[in-house]
């Protein structure tokens, strides 16, 4: 009984969060236990710009604080770096595809989203959204998420065709951390937010998910699948490298 008392591990502490004041601002950061970590660690969440402090085990909000504070340089870099987010509105400047359109709310027209183009202008592509301005927001996201599942569905059947390969459903998600995947049982899934993307960027994420179901890894030969579904493969690969964090931006304000 005895030796259990002395072996028993602490609970950690219930998620939380601090201010942290920064040559005259309040930065807020949401404090994370997690049971495996060794350390506290920070991170921030380029689609949201939370800040996120990880604590382990045996820690307290007193050092997570104090840890908070001395990062507090590092977090208000890293938080002037990311672009701001921007909202589904109207008004609002959404790449559809890779081209900008402009968020044009129509109250007083029926339907639900479509593209309308311009003759001159600023900005000659209009994305038009019909219905009550508080369903702006969703309507927007509905729409793109159905364009990116319609994409993404034409190209992962075009390259399976090619390979002779079964998929066996095909899903959008709004992920953070990964573009795409596939299982062992031909299940594709990606983020919708390719939509946003140059089309020959989406066309490159469906092939390489299509390329794992004749390869489930990163082997030379997937390579050579890939590249024989997609010779250009490189180039779209660093235009994700580079651009793809700027599309965590839109629609989360």
């Amino acid at each position: 009984m005895l030796r259990a008392l002395f072996t028993r591990t602490m609970a950690p502490p219930q998620a939380s969060s601090i201010d942290i004041p920064f040559e005259g601002a309040i930065c807020r950061v949401n404090v994370k236990p997690h049971r495996q970590a060794r350390r506290y660690t920070l991170r921030i969440q380029a689609a949201t710009r939370e800040v996120l402090l990880t604590m382990p085990p045996r820690g307290s909000m007193r050092e997570a604080k104090a840890f908070a504070e001395k990062h507090g340089g590092w977090i208000a870099a890293r938080l002037e770096r990311m672009p701001q987010t921007v909202p589904f509105a109207d008004g609002g400047m959404v790449p559809l595809r890779g081209v900008e359109h402009r968020i044009c709310h129509r109250p007083g027209v029926r339907g639900t989203v479509w593209t309308e183009a311009k003759p001159e202008g600023e900005c000659r592509n209009l994305l038009c959204v019909a219905g009550d301005a508080v369903h702006v927001r969703r309507r927007v996201a509905d729409y793109l998420k159905r364009e990116a599942k319609r994409d993404l569905e034409v190209a992962s059947r075009r390259y399976a065709e090619q390979l002779n390969v079964k998929i066996e459903r095909i899903s959008v998600r709004d992920t953070s951390s990964r573009w795409g995947s596939c299982s062992t049982k031909g299940a594709l899934s990606y983020s919708w937010r390719l939509i946003l993307a140059p089309p020959a960027v989406l066309s490159y994420l469906a092939a390489h998910e299509v390329a794992h179901l004749v390869e489930m890894n990163h082997s030379r030969k997937f390579w050579r699948v890939l590249r024989e579904l997609c010779p250009e493969m490189n180039t779209h690969k660093v235009w994700l490298d580079v651009n793809g964090g700027d599309l965590h931006r839109y629609g989360n304000a």
